[in-house]
This record gives structure tokens, C-alpha cells and sequence, in this order.
């Protein structure tokens, strides 16, 4: 893969002053597997110092001098040039409390995480340094932690959710002694910020292969969200599910649309099945596990620290969840919803029925048949001008004064106006309306 000129721009000026210049870490990473990098980072023995002086003609940003970074901005592109460094003891289990510059690649690359990621490259020549085997970890689809994994996760406990995370998004099998590791210093994952674990654990949702991850480490993750204790091994007695609970959340996520809030909703959506569970003529029901679920979803993402609207539309995928198709009234229940929750949540609501659907016995696949005639006849009905909430209806408040109602009978009597449109009782018409409220 040709490394971009802006890349090598900076590069060469290393490299002509005398000091080394590789490409290092998850570029080289990606570039093996003839992926796109998303960035480019250098790895050099000049001293963060001596970088700058090198660059004074450039843009320069001190995104992390004290620990041997600094950005250089070349034809508009940030590019971080780090010093070969060796890390002191990490106190905090996340960052180093000192770090010394080291002169060879080789001392770096051993305070890395991963060997795949431990890996550098001469952008000129493609040559690869690789001393700890990520080059064959790669060919052979390996996690594997560079040295001993305890030491490597006892200095960054956050490495034990990174870890996870690159097994989810390359669909690799996690070695047998890191796995171990992971298990063993799990615990230290409560010494880390939850922005920084909430962060990784979107990435694994959102890889190639979650279900297989979150079905091995239920014990390593229920240290950041305990709720899914009770959904382990939970059976549902149930003719529309053929999984426990916790293997029937895993499945939804993987099959369901790559989608951070889809799929985080779904990770959360059944989260309250096991405190909801009823017997009922000898098979299990759920009755209100949507609602409370959405109430305990809502707890873990604020304890995780995400933003207010992830929180808001991930809770709200959560409490409508549970689509049914064939029902009663479900047309004017999801044009009503449609006016609710607007027109991306609202289809992201039939990607997370979708994937819970997926994940389900073969029983239950003929509700998938209905859900996107469903989902598009009610997007038709939106498109084509069709009444979905109060502030759509053809009359308002004064209209509703004016005909003789007032204070809560106004607030009752449009949401009635609203329930005969969306129902296609009467056209959205304001005579028509009015003279059906009045009978």
C-alpha cells in the first residue's frame, strides 16, 4: 500500500537530518491487511525537542510532548511523531508515571500491548521490524499481548477492553495466556475512567464478530455493566427463542445493522428480562421487561458517562423494542411513534426489532416478513404529508377553544384528534375533526 505524500513529507525531513522515521503501530497494522489506515503515526529517535526544532517551519502541536509526542501539521494533515520511549510504573493501572526516552525501536516496541500492534515499518523501503511475532498473529488471526500479559494489563487495565475490542473488529481468537490475564485482572477495570471503557466497549460492539466476545467474557464485562449477570444462562422458556437470554443479546447485536446505537441498544434491550420473568400455561412471558429495561438502560449509560442524546434515543430503542406486526392498531401505533421519535430513530427502531428478531427461533422469523412492509408503509404515510403528531393536525388549541373546550379538555381532545387521524378514522381536517370531537 503507497503511504500518502504528506506522510512521507515528514518522514523524509527526519530522515535527512540523520534520525530514524518509521510508520508505527495500527498503520503498519492495517497496511499488512491491506486496509486503509485512518492515521499515520512515526515512531523516531529524535528527542520531542529536537522534533520541533526540526519542524519550525511547520505547524507544530504539543499533543503529548512530556510523553515523547508532538503533531506535525503537513499539507493539512496531522501527523504524530513519538520518541522511542520506555514507560516507568503506572500507579493509576492507565498511564506511565514516568517515561525515559529510549533509542532503539526495539526497547519501544516491548512496552506496546498487542504484537499486532507492536509493529513498525520503513515507509520507503516496506521493510518490517517485528520482533515479537505480529506479523504471524496476524496471518494466523492471533490476540496476543507483546511479553507477559498479566505485567502488560497491570500497567493499563484499559488494554484488557482493547484487547476485546481488536478480537470483535478483526474476528481474531484471543491467545490462551492472554485470555487468562484478562479474566485474572478484570477487577482492575474499575481503576479506569468509564468514558475511556464506554469507548472501547462501542467499538467491540460495533466489530465483525461481538457475539463471540461478549458469549466469552460476560465475567469481564459485567465488571463494567453488572446488570447482565442474571441474563447469563437465563433460560426463556419460550417457543420464540431457542438461546438464554445473555446468548440471545450477544446474537441480536451481531446481527443486526453496524450501528453504535442499534446495536448498543441492543446489547441493553432484554437487560430486565430475568426480573420480569412470569410462567404462563407452561412457557415464559416478559410483560413490562421493555419498559424497566429502558428505565436500567438509561442508569448505565449515564454511569458510562455518554452524551445526553445517545442516552435519550438508546433508552427510547429500548422501550419500543417490542414491535409487532400483525397486531391491532399497529398502524396508528407507529405513525404515532413515527411522530414521536422522528424519522432516523424511528428507523433505527425497526433495525434493533430486526436484529432481536434475528436472534430468535425459526418460530418467531415470520414477524421479520412483516417489519419492513410495516416500516415502509408507515414512512409512505409520513412522506406523503400523513398526520404523525399533535403539531400536524389540521386544528390547534384556539381552534379546540374556540369550539368550547378549555384547560385539560384541549390537551385530551387533540390527543383523541390526533388517535382518529393516525387510526384513519376521519381525514386530518379541520370541520372534520372538529365535528367528530364534538360528537
Amino acid at each position: 500500500m503507497i503511504v500518502p505524500q504528506y506522510v512521507t513529507h515528514v518522514t523524509d525531513i527526519l530522515k535527512a537530518n540523520g534520525y530514524d522515521a518509521y510508520l508505527a503501530g495500527g498503520c503498519v497494522r492495517d497496511m499488512l491487511m491491506d486496509k486503509e489506515p485512518h492515521d499515520y503515526d512515526i515512531a523516531t529517535n529524535a528527542l520531542p525537542d529536537r522534533v520541533m526544532e526540526i519542524f519550525s517551519d511547520h505547524r507544530v502541536i504539543l499533543t503529548g510532548a512530556a510523553h515523547g509526542t508532538v503533531a506535525v501539521v503537513s499539507d493539512g494533515n496531522n501527523v504524530e511523531i513519538t520518541t522511542y520511549r520506555a514507560d516507568g510504573v503506572y500507579s493509576d493501572k492507565r498511564r506511565p508515571d514516568t517515561v525515559s526516552f529510549s533509542v532503539t525501536a526495539e526497547e519501544d516496541m516491548s512496552r506496546r500491548d498487542l504484537t499486532i500492534n507492536a509493529m513498525m515499518m520503513d515507509p520507503d523501503s516496506g521493510e518490517v521490524i517485528d520482533i515479537f511475532g505480529g506479523r504471524e498473529d496476524l496471518s494466523r488471526g492471533i490476540i496476543r499481548c507483546v511479553g507477559d500479559p498479566v505485567k502488560r494489563f497491570g500497567e493499563d487495565a484499559l488494554r484488557i477492553m482493547r484487547a476485546l475490542r481488536f478480537a470483535s473488529v478483526l474476528g481474531f481468537e484471543i491467545e490462551a495466556d492472554t485470555d487468562a490475564a484478562i479474566r485474572a485482572g478484570r477487577e482492575d477495570l474499575r481503576e479506569i475512567a468509564v468514558e475511556r471503557i464506554a469507548v472501547e466497549l462501542i467499538k467491540l460492539l460495533t466489530g465483525k464478530t461481538p457475539a463471540r466476545i461478549l458469549c466469552a467474557y460476560p465475567d469481564v464485562l459485567s465488571v463494567v455493566i453488572p446488570e447482565i449477570i442474571p441474563c447469563v444462562g437465563f433460560d426463556q422458556n419460550s417457543i420464540y427463542h431457542n438461546m438464554d437470554v445473555w446468548t440471545h443479546t450477544a446474537y441480536a447485536v451481531e446481527r443486526s445493522v453496524c450501528s453504535g446505537r442499534v446495536r448498543l441498544a441492543l446489547l441493553l434491550h432484554d437487560i430486565e428480562k430475568p426480573s420480569h420473568y412470569r410462567e404462563e400455561n407452561g412457557s415464559g412471558h416478559f410483560h413490562g421487561h421493555d419498559t424497566a429495561g429502558a428505565e436500567t438502560a438509561e442508569r448505565i449509560m449515564q454511569r458510562l458517562k455518554l452524551d445526553k442524546k445517545t442516552i435519550r434515543d438508546v433508552s427510547a430503542l429500548v422501550r419500543y423494542h417490542e414491535i409487532a406486526p400483525g397486531k391491532e392498531g399497529a398502524v396508528k401505533k407507529y405513525r404515532k411513534l413515527y411522530g414521536m421519535l422522528g424519522r432516523e430513530l424511528f428507523c433505527d427502531l425497526f433495525e434493533v426489532a430486526t436484529g432481536d428478531n434475528m436472534a430468535k427461533s425459526e418460530y418467531a422469523h415470520t414477524r421479520l416478513e412483516r417489519l419492513a412492509p410495516l416500516r415502509d408503509e408507515i414512512l409512505a404515510y409520513a412522506d406523503g404529508g400523513g398526520c404523525t403528531d399533535i403539531r400536524s393536525l389540521a386544528v390547534n388549541g384556539s381552534d379546540l377553544a374556540a369550539a368550547g373546550l378549555d384547560g385539560e379538555e384541549i390537551g385530551r381532545g387533540l390527543e383523541r384528534a390526533l388517535d382518529m387521524v393516525t387510526g384513519g378514522e376521519i381525514a386530518n381536517e379541520k370541520q372534520a375533526i372538529l365535528s367528530a370531537l364534538k360528537g
